[in-house]
């Protein structure tokens, strides 16, 4: 600890360290409550380590066990409201990953949970970021240090596997109950090629750097309904929209969604004007955002289908918001 905070508060040396509870998920994650010998830093940090072997194994497959390591250790500052790294490291021998970052509770914030809907003022708050790190590397080469970032191409090999996880999802989903949250006629094999087909999509048009995950659980919240992000496991380049459509989706419920969306989506383009990128027009960006359902949704639904990377109850609220925009938006069709 003393490594990783003395570049940031010169002259502090960590006495000893008293470790809460420890989350697991993906990742493995705890708040680090902190002593100091001397100096002054921090009075605690939040430290994120590599998950389970098989989330390992999983996340190495998709090509992103190491990058939110690689983001931070790359000193880049991402402009828009984050939790500040202090340190970062990565094993390749072991799979193992660390990152050592502020306790936004130390500023007033929270974190926010995927059961429980932003508000549309807080979803604006994070496109108003969105449309700040996306017009920071709009359409342009990237530094040296995030070389590494690469939009997240689909192999047709991973297709049988990907559609026999959709089905194990959707046998999940009704064996509890909860067929409601699926949109009609969605079979695994729609979902599949819907799913399949996004990813071919995002990678067309102006590519950016996409926080790739923005879902609630993935955000903070600051006084004045300030929102935050972190979790940048999957931080990768892609077309705009994977980034906005997925995360008003995923973060209000149906009904702000249906009042909110249009009004949401013209802001996040009037910021991204205002921050020097060529936005596109209103209805063309409409066009591709009702595309954006398929992706989120077969998301969750492959997160359903693996058991253990997030909390069942989060998986639950996340598919029902996703099923509804992909129904309202007639995104299988």
């Amino acid at each position: 600890m003393t490594d990783a905070l003395a570049p940031h508060f010169p002259g502090a040396v960590v006495s000893g360290v008293s470790i809460g509870d420890v989350a697991n998920g993906t990742n493995r994650r705890a708040r680090v409550r902190l002593r100091y010998q001397s100096g002054r830093g921090p009075e605690s940090v939040f430290v994120k380590r590599e998950g389970r072997v098989l989330n390992r194994l999983a996340l190495s497959a998709l090509g992103a066990l190491e990058s939110e390591a690689r983001l931070f250790d790359s000193g880049v500052q991402l402009p828009l409201e984050h939790a500040t790294p202090y340190a970062a490291g990565v094993d390749r021998r072991r799979l193992s990953t660390v990152v050592v970052m502020e306790d936004i509770t130390l500023r007033s914030g929270h974190p926010n949970v995927a059961t429980v809907a932003l508000t549309a003022a807080q979803v604006q708050s994070g496109l108003r970021g969105l449309a700040g790190l996306h017009a920071a590397y709009w359409d342009r080469p990237l530094p040296e240090t995030l070389r590494f970032l690469r939009p997240w191409q689909l192999s047709p090999a991973w297709a049988p596997l990907s559609l026999a996880s959709l089905a194990r999802a959707l046998r999940l989903l009704r064996a509890g109950g909860h067929a409601r949250a699926l949109p009609p006629l969605a079979s695994a094999a729609t979902l599949e090629r819907g799913f399949r087909r996004w990813a071919t999509i995002a990678v067309t048009g102006p590519q950016t750097v996409l926080h790739g995950d923005p879902h609630p659980g993935n955000t903070f919240a600051l006084p004045d309904e300030v929102t935050g992000f972190y979790d940048w496991q999957l931080v990768r380049t892609g077309n705009w929209s994977h980034d906005v459509g997925y995360f008003i989706a995923a973060s209000l419920d149906m009904a702000d969604r249906r009042a909110h969306e249009r009004s949401l989506l013209g802001f996040y383009l009037a910021e991204l004007t205002q921050a020097g990128a060529p936005a596109p027009d209103f209805d063309a960006a409409w066009r591709l955002y009702r595309l954006t359902p398929a992706f989120g949704l077969g998301t969750w639904l492959h997160t359903l289908s693996g058991g253990g990377f997030q909390p069942i109850e989060e998986c639950l609220a996340t598919i029902e918001r996703f099923g509804a925009a992909y129904a309202d938006h007639e995104t299988g069709s």
